[in-house]
């Protein structure tokens, strides 16, 4: 029997447990092989005050927390792709010329593409195109990603005698909208600005809460909430899960639990069931 195997290509140490922790919990725990490309060490994530380093450089910090993460969801591989932290959007890190956003996307994609034909991943899991909340490194990678994928299924295709492994399907990672706009009604009412969410105020949730993703899979993953909650709080440098306050992230803790996820290869026909198994292709 073959074995199944996931590739998740995300852009930062925390994406993994913030994002579709309780969707990589559970395929680990069922035997599935959960791999890891992460394309920086989130260089330029900014650190709770009082928080203390050790004299450790903050991306040996965030490398040491994605480990923490790594065990308890029980991921089989971390691979860093070796490119800097760009930093949000107008960012002056968006100029280091060894950021994410620098690079060639022929040259990250070509990147992706030799992991896929390293760990031969039946599906691959990205960023949707907005990257979650628009973050210019999360829309990098969803680009990178997605062509890598479909330059494998195009090599693949022209030459079927090839040794190229082309995996079988590709996902999207999307976040829940209903959710996201019940968010933005509290946070109104409690006179705060949708507009300037986050630890830094620099999330505009209003800019990407009307998006029309279609959902085509969803993770079941009220069972794995504990495991995600564990690997979120390895994230001490990045607050540990707590998204805009307490109430915020309680409020996603007793609404959001299932994970959910855009087909994007093979394609979708516009009407269909929502699945519950990213395998079901």
């Amino acid at each position: 029997m073959i074995k199944k195997k996931i590739l998740v290509v995300l852009a930062h140490p925390d994406d993994e447990s913030f994002g579709m922790g309780g969707t990589l919990a559970y395929y680990s725990s069922i035997g599935v092989e959960v791999h890891l490309i992460c394309a920086t060490k989130g260089e330029e994530g900014d650190l709770p005050e009082g928080f203390s380093t050790m004299n450790y450089s903050i991306a040996e910090v965030r490398q040491a927390e994605l480990a923490c993460a790594a065990k308890i969801l029980g991921l089989k591989s971390v691979q860093f792709l070796g490119f800097r932290d760009s930093g949000m959007e107008g960012s002056p890190s968006n100029k280091d010329p060894r950021s994410l956003v620098s690079q060639p996307l022929e040259k990250v994609a070509h990147q992706i593409f030799e992991k896929i034909q390293e760990i031969n991943p039946q599906v691959v899991v990205t960023f949707d195109p907005l990257g979650g909340y628009k973050h210019p490194d999360h829309i990098m990678v969803n680009k990178a990603a997605t062509k890598a994928f479909l330059d494998c299924t195009q090599k693949k295709s022209r030459d079927t005698s090839s040794d190229v492994f082309s995996p079988e399907s590709l996902y999207y990672h999307t976040l829940g909208r209903n959710l996201l706009k019940f968010i933005i009604k509290i946070l109104k009412l409690t006179g705060k600005d949708p507009c300037t969410f986050g630890k830094n105020g620099d999330i505009d949730l209003n800019s990407f809460a009307e998006a029309d993703f279609p959902i085509h899979v969803q993770i079941k993953t009220r069972k794995y909430h504990k495991l995600r909650q564990q690997a979120a709080a390895c994230h001490q440098s990045q607050g540990g899960g707590q998204f805009g306050g307490r109430f915020i992230s309680l409020l996603a803790d007793l609404f959001d639990r299932k994970e959910s996820f855009m087909r994007v290869y093979p394609p979708v026909p516009t009407t269909g069931r929502i699945r519950d198994d990213l395998f079901d292709y």
